[in-house]
């Protein structure tokens, strides 16, 4: 497929709107303010199209007055509408990066495509992100993000790099094909519940190499950032990672409930804050014990990290009550007690693991050396 093909592919995508003057689109009159306390970039932020002005220069010229908006659009035609400003500003890049290319002796597809790298940016914090993707981030022409790579990740992207904030398969293999260095940025790590593997899919279809760096992803830099061990000996012997939410029309994303409900093991849901009630009341139907240790975190790893302990039976109210929003992953299980920052009375009432087998301790050691560690943690 031509890169002029793709963005016919992006030109038929917004057929639907029904005048397609530029000057008649309105995506920014659906932005609203960030939190100031968000780590996060929401698509139809002032933040986000700040950062990606490069494609509205001639609709950001007011950026003051923008919230004086006559009317609120549905997302569909925000997204459509979106597109069509950004059309002009990314033929451009485009016939930018094919003159480039042609300059240097590799017009006619002599070179090959570009590299395309599916990079995971881990849980939030930067600190956590691989030499590697820092490499990658800081060399590419053209990253892609969404709200879930935080800003401060977003920081570390080279001076004359071009940001982008889009899901769209075809800008990624227009722009391969134009000989660029193409990142896509992905929360965590790109293959677990980041439809890394679809965008893989269709890029290889369609010739285009493409190559994954992974990231940490939430399940491992929270339950670090916790103290808490996703399996331990005498405790879980497995961990199981289960996503909140499927795909429009696909199976009940709660169906592997009855599975899932051994004590022995780790649970971890993502993007479960919808649906988790009913999660949790299907777990204990089939057999997980009411007093099991849970904790729901939102924005983990970064320093607007919102956590919350309580028993299984207790945990959705908690959420409720202290408003958590997405993103936000709960963890179950009896590892969960082994954190320094689970209650002291939980603990000793909801947490009693017979660690004789494992590890040839008495209970009365293993109570001693709990303690000693909570009164160590709280000094600190």
């Amino acid at each position: 497929m031509s890169i002029g093909s793709n963005i016919s592919v992006l030109l038929l995508y917004l057929q639907p709107i029904s005048d397609p003057k530029p000057s008649t689109y309105h995506p920014i009159c659906s932005l609203h303010y960030n939190s100031s306390s968000s780590p996060f970039t929401e698509k139809h932020s002032i933040e986000r199209y700040q950062r990606d002005q490069w494609l509205y220069k001639n609709q950001l010229e007011n950026i003051e007055n923008i919230a004086s908006c006559s009317f609120t659009p549905d997302s569909d035609s925000v997204g459509k509408n979106d597109i069509a400003l950004q059309l002009p500003e990314l033929k451009k890049l485009l016939q930018v990066l094919r003159e480039k290319r042609e300059s240097e002796g590799c017009g006619g597809g002599k070179c090959g495509p570009g590299n395309v790298f599916l990079v995971g940016t881990g849980p939030g914090d930067p600190e956590l992100l691989t030499l590697k993707a820092v490499k990658v981030i800081q060399s590419a022409d053209l990253l892609l993000y969404d709200r879930l790579v935080s800003n401060d990740v977003l920081d570390l992207v080279g001076a004359d790099a071009r940001l982008l904030y889009e899901e769209i398969h075809e800008l990624l293999l227009s722009f391969a094909e134009a000989g660029a260095t193409v990142v896509r940025l992905k929360g965590g790590d790109p293959l677990v519940f980041g439809r890394g593997g679809e965008e893989m899919d269709f890029l290889q279809q369609q010739g285009i190499l493409v190559k994954v760096i992974p990231g940490i992803t939430a399940a491992s830099g929270i339950a670090a950032e916790l103290g808490i061990p996703l399996t331990h000996r005498g405790v879980a012997q497995s961990v199981r990672f289960l996503t909140g939410h499927s795909r429009k029309g696909g199976t009940d994303p709660l169906f592997v409930a009855e599975n899932a409900a051994d004590p022995d093991s780790t649970l971890v849901v993502y993007m479960g804050l919808s649906t988790f009630p009913s999660l949790a009341l299907k777990l204990m139907h089939h057999g997980l014990p009411p007093n099991t240790p849970a904790v729901a975190v939102e924005r983990g790893t970064t320093p607007q990290q919102r956590t919350v302990f309580a028993e299984l039976k207790d945990l959705a109210d908690k959420i409720t009550t202290v408003e958590l929003v997405s993103p936000t992953l709960m963890i179950i299980g009896n590892v969960v007690a082994l954190s320094p920052l689970w209650l002291p009375s939980m603990k000793e009432a909801s947490f009693l693991v017979d660690f004789d087998d494992a590890f040839g301790l008495g209970k009365s050691l293993y109570k001693c050396l709990a303690f000693v560690t909570i009164i160590d943690f709280q000094m600190k």
